[in-house]
């Protein structure tokens, strides 16, 4: 186990922190990407990881991130590029001989997606296929992160707002994929090209959701469905002066400052195509691997908003 060390990219997000904080334990040496030194990547590296920064478009420092590398955890913000980040990766570890890759995918990647984003993983997935190394796609629904970065909208008001209807799904936490991602990179080869869909323990509409929070809150909380174009802007001011962060928790309200103007309309290109497929039902579904592959049962949304109940403070 001590000669096996595993690359983390995305290193400081929901995901990435988790699987380096769970492959610790495990015993294993990680490095870990991060894009850009503060106090995210200073707490990594205080807890024994090899930090490392570069971005994944940077060939030479993908390069450079994989030398000495036996196995690799692969996820990529929705921004454009993760095609071309996609085919350098894969070059870059054959060139090493990596023997195991985790890549985080969408559970909507399709091949005849409307969303850009969903669209760009699937071929994604097929250019990892084609590489020839061993590469497991993990899809996600949506992720629980997701009502944390919804926490600046009850600072102003009992109602959270969002572009979805009627559809449900199970969030799922990025500390429950993270368990995932390094139970995989601990023993790959039993999954050697598996697809697996990922959800939490609970299937909840988001007018549900709203209820377990204002339970947990001690407040009544409301939901509210407004078309994308709404949801951009209420999530932009939602976020005015809060601190930047690169967290699935804030992914999506900083958007316009962590993207440029045409990074910016794809992510709502994506989001509101999305929002339709989770009508359409697309993101529904429950299933075991958390349990099976991480170890233990998926946190329920009840679970995750009691454990994070400061975001909302």
């Amino acid at each position: 186990m001590a000669a096996t060390k595993i690359l983390v990219t995305g290193a400081t997000g929901a995901t990435g922190s988790a699987t380096v904080k769970e492959l610790q334990q495990r015993g294993y040496e990680v490095r870990a990407l991060a894009h850009r030194q503060d106090e995210r990547s200073e707490r990594l590296q205080q807890a024994g990881a090899e930090v490392v920064f570069g971005d994944l478009l940077d060939f030479e420092a993908v390069r450079s991130a994989l030398k000495g590398i036996q196995r690799a955890y692969f996820v990529y913000p929705i921004r454009p590029g993760l095609v071309q980040a996609t085919a350098q990766f894969a070059q870059a570890a054959k060139e090493v001989g990596v023997d195991a890759v985790v890549n985080m995918s969408q559970k909507s990647a399709r091949e005849d997606s409307l969303s850009n984003s969903a669209l760009q993983h699937w071929l994604a997935e097929r250019v990892f296929d084609w590489s020839g190394l061993n590469v497991i796609h993990i899809r996600p629904t949506y992720f629980a992160e997701w009502l944390l970065y919804m926490a600046p909208m009850l600072k102003q008001g009992d109602t959270i707002y969002g572009p979805f209807t009627t559809g449900r799904h199970a969030p799922i936490a990025g500390e429950d994929q993270g368990r995932v991602i390094a139970g995989i990179l601990s023993n790959p080869e039993p999954h050697r090209g598996k697809i697996y869909p990922l959800y939490g323990p609970v299937e909840h509409t988001y007018a549900e959701i709203a209820e377990i929070m204002g339970r947990v809150l001690g407040r009544t909380v409301r939901y509210q469905n407004v078309p994308i174009e709404k949801f951009a802007q209420i999530t932009a001011q939602a976020a005015a002066d809060r601190p930047q962060r690169n967290d699935a928790a804030s992914m999506y309200a900083e958007t316009d400052r962590l993207t440029s103007r045409a990074g910016n309309e794809y992510l709502m290109q994506h989001l509101g195509e999305v929002a339709i497929d989770h009508t359409n039902g697309l993101f529904a579904g429950t299933n075991n691997y958390v349990e099976e592959i991480g170890g233990r049962p998926p946190l329920s949304v009840e679970q995750f908003l009691l454990k994070h109940r400061s975001f909302f403070n």
